[in-house]
């Protein structure tokens, strides 16, 4: 801050780092404008009087999985509880694992996580009298909202806001809220953000004759066909570029960046899901999304669910605008004509995919 002749800073840190931004904070408040703190601990063993904090063989047990996992692409340490929103997402696993491993060895990884455990800086916190922000997502589970419910109590005139989720790491999902929060605490203004829209490649799908397969299989046995057909159509996705946003039910909700991406992962999930007895229709639809965090919505949405509905089984429908996109590329379509689609004013012409073989 000297060197670049800055007097005061807000200071933001979040689960070790907040440790490290509080005892600044606690020390040099004079050069602190005010203090963030997210997904923090002052404490992460437990001890009397401290109930948020762990035992020791859960402590020892996080060890054991550093040691053991750290820098794996196939699992690296803490994915599951760091960001479960996107759990299936393979390009963020590798990228945390990819992150380990130039970060650190796994017994340098193993001594920091040691150290985060055996800090404790709850004498400092009645120290800090510099405005703080406590924040802290209601289902972490990598360093859970007791611990930030404590900083919040114990540090005076704490402000102590809960933010909805489930993942320790905050770029993953409801950043807008986050954002909101820390805006209104840093310039006491509430926020004035437009949504962002982007213009995006939307896929829908959906198992033919679900409800008729379910009964006659079973609830075990249609569960684990389910899991099945989500793994096959995540894969897919994943690996033409695509981003799965949602599966409800029996279906898919992906994001591409180009409509033929989203055409050519359709044609390849119908042939992978033959191995599984299993025929989807899909609707591929271009639009203008509203875009806020991993929440996807807008007119291009419920356009594109509106598409695969009228798509016949074993069908991908598409809109003309899609058809106009990828003209000039070797995918063929067939004219299916106007289509008045459910809650839209105006008819859409909607084109089937031709495979070569249909041409």
């Amino acid at each position: 801050m000297d060197a670049t002749e800055v007097p005061k800073a807000v200071l933001f840190g979040s689960a070790d780092g907040g440790l490290v931004a509080a005892f600044v904070a606690a020390t040099f408040p004079e050069r602190v404008q005010s203090l963030v703190l997210y997904a923090t601990s002052a404490c992460l063993r437990s001890s009397p009087g401290y109930e948020p904090g762990l035992c020791e063989p859960d402590l020892e047990s996080r060890l054991g999985l550093v040691r053991q996992h750290w820098g794996s692409n196939a699992a690296p340490f803490g994915f599951e509880w760091l960001m479960p929103s996107v759990g299936g997402d393979a390009e963020l696993r590798h990228m945390l694992a990819r992150a380990q491993r130039l970060a650190a060895p796994p017994e340098v990884a193993a001594d920091a996580y040691r150290w985060m455990c055996d800090a404790d800086i709850r004498t400092l916190l009645p120290c800090i009298a510099v405005p703080t922000l406590v924040l802290h997502k209601t289902g972490d589970r990598s360093i859970p909202i007791g611990h930030g419910r404590y900083l919040a109590s114990h540090i005076p005139g704490a402000r102590f806001v809960e933010l909805p989720g489930t993942d320790h790491l905050l770029f993953t999902e409801n950043t807008d809220a986050y954002l909101d929060a820390l805006e209104a605490f840093i310039t006491g203004r509430g926020p004035e953000r437009e949504p962002d829209r982007p213009i995006a490649t939307l896929l829908f799908t959906d198992i033919v004759g679900s409800t008729s397969t379910a009964v006659a299989m079973g609830d075990t046995g249609w569960t684990n066909l389910l899991e099945h057909h989500d793994e096959e159509v995540r894969a897919e996705i994943v690996t033409h570029g695509g981003r799965v946003v949602d599966n409800a039910g029996d279906g898919m909700f992906a994001l591409f960046t180009a409509p033929a991406r989203a055409i050519q992962c359709a044609l390849s999930i119908q042939d992978h899901l033959r191995s599984l007895h299993l025929q989807i229709r899909a609707g591929i639809h271009t639009g203008e999304i509203e875009s806020r965090g991993h929440r996807i919505s807008g007119v291009a949405v419920h356009l594109g669910a509106r598409i695969v509905a009228a798509a016949q089984p074993g069908e991908i429908l598409v809109s003309r605008t899609v058809r106009d996109l990828v003209a000039g590329s070797a995918i063929c379509f067939r004219d299916r004509g106007p289509h008045t689609l459910k809650g839209l004013s105006e008819p859409w012409q909607l084109f089937g995919v031709l495979r070569a073989r249909d041409t």
